[in-house]
């Protein structure tokens, strides 16, 4: 699908750096960090009333605190490499049917060293490029944080979690250090130049270049003292030298990150949101309320909104989340000088126009809502100048809490109002003709309106393009080029038009017409070049002795061998192309990143041509290299060592394979290395997967990825168990079809066995998994696929893992992943779906792990709580682990290694063996915990809400019945 938008996106935040405070990726591919949505921790008292009868005399003699897994920080953020020799799954010990139950529902335990290794390397630094590509960046990341981090006490409001010690969102990633290097002629990398100045222990976020590359602004915040209130303050680092120093020569004026943080206005002044110096103490929650709760729809109005979690719940809420929200927006320049612009508000965005005279702002107000999330409060969006004085309201759209949940439903009003890249200071905006709701039959659907920053008198907003499907986006060249996006799911109909934005008597084009599921038609997305004002428009491309018009194209490059991406020079007028550049599709995997050769102004010439691109193979890890034209000489300038060189001969293929509706499917084998099939026979296997859903059978068979990339392992991937010999099935497609006005999702539990079944034979033909000791798992929607699995075809999967998935359908009525019907159109559809439905039909052992915080839109904890009572109401074998503060991915160390531990334990005593003994097991881990270096802090952050998961046994298969009240 040609999504030229996100691609805009995608290079911008690689070439000039606005680093976001989420997690980081799994893979090395990751050029930027990230971090999973905050969590806080949530007492269960039926579950822990169930555990204390279980384990009552354990409790006596044995504290839950020390079963604790102190962690001290170490330098890397994602999961890395460990030591080699993976030990053999048949002879690893494994839990017995009466193993202590008490002993295995207290504290946090570690996986077997071979596992732990991997996950606690070090991670690799994330890259970022200066404006002129002449210097980058080493932003050096810490490994996975301690438990203690995810306890900080956070405030869950309007949709967002708020952490109000540092006044920003809870549970940010950081970097610990920035190293810079000089990019030299010849490809290679200078010496590293550290950045200093700033405190020891800093923790950088939101690191990004000034227009000139000369200087670098980040925030820092250090862990609370006596003397620090943990807030954020902005810092700006000098790049020639490496010094860096606070902006504001104040210490009381600290950054307020909770939407926008800040950004440059020009090369020596930030605009950047602050906590007002005004701003009193925390609003004063009533003891007692001024009246009930009341929600109202007395006009009898239609609102249906999916399972938003972390609302407003009241007139306190309200007030906290102004006193959180609420910014003080100030000009900041380096040489001291400080302006307050503005009134304090809840300032949600900040954008100058292109070329910094005038300030795009956005806002939201009241009155708020307690059925939906902030971005849908009402908002305002207001023009100033530069300086901070107002020139005119754009827009203040009303509280949108009716947008229908069908797919592409959108807000009434102007929408995605943005400044045109290719010119000084043009804004431009959409406007629904169909009322937002996608139901409604109009032509046109989206209007695309452009006007000047500062209209004549009278001069009223010019219509740029008219869309029949929903808009998506624009990629702006110049005055006689622009690339218009329009698709519909439904459909899955994509559409790129031509358009040349400065001629009314051009008339619009369509210059792509596909299938967004169709991967074999994609022509790849236009590449973009920064321009001296630090926007991304389309790059023009010279030939010699050539005046066409020509694009750069960069593509996936499906094939039914695979993905071989490509560069095409497309001629935009006559759609004829030429492909310049090609990954080799015998051993590596090679991607386009980015242009390299775009400092100058101007159209680019294709043989002064160079592009920044990642390579890759099965066992070699990503390094990045500068690719040169016209002899297209390659320099690679990184040398990334292997991640977990461990695994560095794990063996690797793409398959494919029929089920018996006759759609083709394809999934990624991995086998241990050294495995030979012919000496060591069929192994325990794991099958890992996430279900989608297509239109076309044909789409759904086409082949996605390719064989030659190399296998990233994230910490808590399914490929940790490479390292325990496990034959792994990774992702195998499991299509779920509906073509014509069929609903997919009619058929969910027919379409999923049959793929089920047909990956299993698959593996068992090829003679590298013993057919009795296969395993499914997933997370989220695969979560809820393993249940139903483990429902309706028991005869395929010895045991399942599900991860935080929802499984009663009927708790979110309307709608749930690619659903869009209610439950009351649908019903029959969503309790044949749900597995909370089928539970006793569950006879094999399943795990149920969820984040006690889950904040994902349906997937609340309860969803396993209740799965979990209905499973042993019904005698099944099942455990449910809880993990205190953790969100919908798992992000502490504590609560990482403990999952491994559960599924390695799982998987070994129900997967490999029913019979073997895992006490040599349990109590290596103890030992484990025992000699891991104390962290006080961590210890005394997890004892408020006790030693480790939350853990409810039910192993030994009977039924459970409750005293009735």
């Amino acid at each position: 699908m040609m999504r030229l938008h996100a691609v805009y996106h995608r290079t911008a935040s690689l070439l000039s750096l606005s680093v976001s405070a989420l997690s980081p990726p799994p893979t090395t591919h990751s050029i930027l960090s990230s971090l999973t949505p905050p969590v806080i921790l949530r007492l269960c008292p039926l579950r822990r009333a169930v555990r204390s009868i279980k384990t009552a005399s354990a409790a006596m003699t044995a504290s839950r605190l020390s079963n604790l897994v102190p962690v001290n920080a170490v330098a890397g953020e994602d999961g890395g490499v460990g030591s080699n020799g993976a030990a053999s799954s048949s002879t690893a010990a494994s839990p017995t049917e009466n193993e202590d139950d008490s002993v295995l529902g207290l504290g946090y335990c570690l996986p077997p060293p071979e596992i732990r290794d991997i996950v606690d390397a070090p991670p690799l630094p994330a890259l970022s490029f200066s404006p002129h590509r002449d210097k980058i960046l080493f932003l050096k990341r810490r490994a996975l944080p301690p438990l203690a981090e995810l306890a900080r006490p956070e405030e869950k409001l309007a949709g967002i979690r708020i952490d109000g010690k540092c006044n920003t969102r809870s549970r940010m990633s950081f970097y610990t250090d920035i190293g810079i290097h000089q990019l030299m002629p010849d490809g290679t990398l200078g010496t590293e130049k550290e950045l200093h100045g700033y405190p020891d222990g800093a923790k950088i976020n939101f690191v990004t270049w000034s227009q000139d590359g000369r200087h670098l602004a980040f925030s820092v915040r250090v862990d609370e003292e006596e003397n620090s209130s943990g807030k954020l303050t902005v810092w700006v680092a000098d790049v020639e030298t490496g010094k860096a120093r606070p902006l504001f020569q104040s210490p009381d004026i600290y950054l307020n990150a909770v939407f926008d943080n800040y950004i440059w206005v020009d090369n020596s002044t930030l605009l950047v949101s602050t906590i007002p110096l005004s701003r009193g103490g925390l609003p004063n929650k009533p003891f007692v309320p001024t009246g009930p709760k009341i929600q109202s729809n007395e006009q009898k109005n239609v609102i249906q909104v999916r399972t938003f979690q972390d609302l407003l719940k009241d007139e306190y809420d309200e007030d906290l989340f102004d006193y959180y929200a609420t910014t003080q927006l100030v000009l900041a320049s380096l040489d001291g000088t400080v302006k307050e612009i503005g009134p304090p508000a809840v300032y949600t965005s900040l954008d100058p126009s292109p070329d910094g005279k005038y300030l795009m702002i956005s806002s939201i107000h009241r009155p708020y809502s307690f059925i939906v999330p902030c971005g849908r409060f009402p908002k305002k969006v207001d023009l100033w100048t530069a300086d901070g004085k107002f020139i005119r309201e754009l827009c203040d759209l009303p509280l949108a809490e009716d947008i229908p949940i069908a797919f592409n439903s959108v807000r009434k009003g102007m929408r995605s109002i943005n400044w045109r890249a290719d010119k000084p200071s043009t804004l431009y905006w959409v406007e629904t003709q169909d009322g937002g709701d996608a139901k409604v039959e109009v032509s046109p659907r989206d209007i695309i309106y452009t006007q000047p920053a500062e209209p004549l008198e009278g001069e009223q907003p010019a219509i740029l393009h008219q869309l029949d499907l929903r808009y998506g986006g624009i990629s702006w060249c110049d005055e006689s080029l622009a690339l218009v996006y329009e698709s519909w799911y439904k459909t899955r109909r994509t559409r790129t038009w031509v358009i040349s934005p400065g001629s009314k008597d051009a008339s619009p084009r369509i210059l792509f017409d596909r299938s967004s599921e169709d991967v074999y038609s994609d022509p790849g997305s236009p590449m973009l070049r920064r321009t001296p004002a630090a926007t991304y428009v389309i790059a023009k491309v010279n030939k010699e002795n050539d005046e066409n018009t020509y694009v750069l194209l960069n593509g996936s490059g499906a094939t039914p061998e695979g993905n071989i991406p490509f560069l095409d020079l497309f001629d935009i007028n006559t759609g004829c192309k030429e492909r310049i550049w090609q990954s080799d599709k015998e051993k590596y995997y090679e991607t386009v990143v980015a242009l390299m050769s775009d400092q100058k102004e101007g159209d680019l010439r294709l043989d002064q041509l160079k592009i920044l691109t990642s390579k890759e193979s099965k066992t070699e890890n990503t390094q990045y290299h500068i690719l040169s034209w016209p002899e297209k000489q390659a320099c690679q300038i990184t040398n990334f060592p292997h991640p977990y060189p461990q695994l560095a001969s794990l063996q690797k293929e793409m398959i494919r394979y029929q089920r018996k509706d006759g759609v083709q499917l394809t999934a990624t084998l991995y086998l241990p290395p050294g495995y030979d099939p012919s000496k060591d026979g069929p192994l325990p296997c794991l099958v890992w997967s996430y279900p989608g859903e297509f239109k076309s059978k044909d789409a759904a068979g086409q082949v996605r990825g390719s064989p030659n990339e190399f296998a990233g392992i994230g910490p808590t991937s399914p490929l940790l168990w490479l390292a325990r010999r496990f034959t792994i099935l990774s992702g195998p497609t499991i299509p779920i079809i509906g073509e014509g006005n069929e609903e997919a999702n009619d058929s969910y539990v027919e379409q999923l066995v049959w793929s089920a079944e047909a990956a299993v034979e698959e593996v068992t033909r090829r003679g590298v998994a013993h057919p009795n000791k296969i395993a499914v798992g997933g997370h989220s929607y695969g979560a809820f696929m393993t249940a139903n699995l483990l429902a309706h075809a028991p005869h395929l999967f010895r045991c399942g893992v599900a991860r935080s998935g929802a499984y009663n359908r009927t708790l979110t009525p309307f709608g749930f992943q690619n659903e869009d019907r209610t439950l009351w159109e649908a019903t029959n559809t969503y309790v044949e779906m749900s597995p909370f439905m089928s539970a006793n039909k569950i006879k094999k052992p399943i795990l149920l792990i969820h984040g006690e915080e889950d904040n994902n839109p349906g997937t609340l904890t309860m969803q396993s709580d209740r799965f979990f009572n209905a499973l042993k109401g019904h005698g099944a074998l099942c455990r449910l682990v809880i993990l205190p503060f953790e969100s919908h991915g798992y992000a502490s160390r504590e609560s990482i290694m403990h999952v491994l531990w559960e599924t390695d334990r799982w998987l070994q005593k129900y997967c490999v063996s029913n019979t073997s003994d895992v006490k040599a097991d349990i109590d290596a881990s103890k030992q484990d915990v025992s000699k891991e270096a104390t962290d006080s802090e961590s210890k005394a952050a997890v004892a408020s809400g006790g030693g480790g998961p939350e853990v409810s046994d039910f192993e030994h298969e009977g039924f459970y019945s409750m005293p009735r009240e």
